[in-house]
């Protein structure tokens, strides 16, 4: 299934069978014709899952990625665009957004038997899937620098392989995101993100949605909603249009911690509206450049989007982004200490208020 509208999608695989997807504002860009003329080796074996059962967790054991590439400098990069010189993961000479199968998966291949159901910690085979969302053909921008229309192709991108992963078999969640910067353990300086497809519905979702479960038979009401409601005539809004308000939450867990909700109640990226699509770059870009401006340096963050299971949960969830940034000062990052490593239970060195207060203020 398909979720484009005005952006268009072209398909070619790589030299090892994976897949690759280009999107373009334009139909027919012919970059789906440029072959992938490297010589590969095998694609890695599927990894392993094995239950935590003191946690009601699955935990993915992918070996393989311990050689995945990190942090070559910009002449070996291989997300840019190939060259009559050098080749790399995109064989075209330019794009606009591309999209492909992670060299090194944390979950790939369709679902597989149990490997081992003894005890109380069965394993299983990582099935699902793991792609690249490379934002940019230009290695030293970053989202923040992109503009609105550039938006727009991402974010169709995401809504559309968010609807092809949630039809492959086994995959139970669709999970898009970007890390974005050395402080929180990016292997890669090209603007990207990536898409996971699970074989599980994730711990915090889970939570999540048993939390929405518990309000709506107390209140009747959608928990996502409400929360939207009571922020968004707030002190912590940040920035906010027609279709999204953007915020940071009451108990921000984050020094700089921001959500951004639709208004209307979808659960995922492919049930927005085509103005809810193009209403949201403006917003997501005002909050990613308050975030740099804030101490006039670039801002690290995982910037997160939540989304219905394939399978369960759908009425309960609320499509929406959250975004969060260890970075408590200038020269100062926020590190999990053992509260909050060991228990969960985090400490903010900064109010929420303060936080929205700073944002709002910062000088674009």
């Amino acid at each position: 299934m398909s979720t484009l509208t005005s952006v268009h999608r072209s398909t070619t695989s790589l030299a090892d069978g994976r897949e690759l997807h280009y999107f373009d504002a334009v139909a027919d860009s012919g970059r789906a014709s440029f072959a992938d003329g490297r010589t590969l080796p095998p694609r890695p074996p599927v990894g392993e899952m094995r239950y935590d059962a003191l946690r009601d967790e699955w935990v993915a054991v992918a070996a393989h990625r311990q050689t995945r590439t990190f942090l070559p400098p910009a002449s070996e990069c291989p997300l840019c665009p190939s060259t009559a010189s050098r080749s790399t993961e995109i064989p075209a000479p330019d794009y606009e957004v591309a999209v492909f199968e992670n060299l090194f998966p944390s979950f790939s291949g369709p679902a597989g038997t149990t490997l081992d159901a003894a005890g109380p910690s069965p394993r299983r085979p990582a099935a699902g899937r793991c792609e690249v969302v490379c934002f940019t053909p230009d290695h030293g921008s970053s989202f923040a620098s992109l503009e609105p229309r550039q938006v727009r192709v991402v974010m169709e991108a995401w809504a559309d392989r968010t609807a092809a992963l949630s039809e492959l078999d086994g995959v139970e969640q669709v999970f898009c995101f970007e890390n974005r910067g050395e402080e929180i353990g990016v292997t890669l300086h090209h603007p990207h993100g990536q898409i996971y497809g699970y074989p599980f519905v994730t711990p915090t979702t889970r939570r999540m949605l048993a939390s929405a479960e518990t309000h709506l038979l107390r209140t009747g009401r959608n928990l996502f909603a409400d929360v939207l409601a009571a922020e968004s005539a707030g002190e912590r809004v940040v920035a906010a249009n027609e279709h999204w308000t953007a915020f940071v939450p009451v108990a921000a867990r984050w020094p700089f911690e921001v959500h951004l909700y639709p208004h209307s109640h979808v659960p995922d990226l492919p049930a927005l509206s085509d103005m809810e699509r193009e209403a949201f770059g403006p917003v997501y870009l005002e909050v990613l450049r308050r975030l740099d401006a804030v101490f006039g340096v670039p801002m690290p963050y995982i910037s997160a989007w939540h989304q219905a299971p394939v399978r369960t949960g759908r009425d309960l969830s609320y499509a929406h982004l959250q975004l969060h940034s260890a970075r408590r000062a200038p020269n100062k990052l926020k590190f999990l200490a053992g509260s909050e490593s060991a228990m969960g239970a985090f400490v903010n060195d900064i109010t929420p208020e303060q936080a929205a207060r700073m944002l709002r203020e910062a000088v674009l």
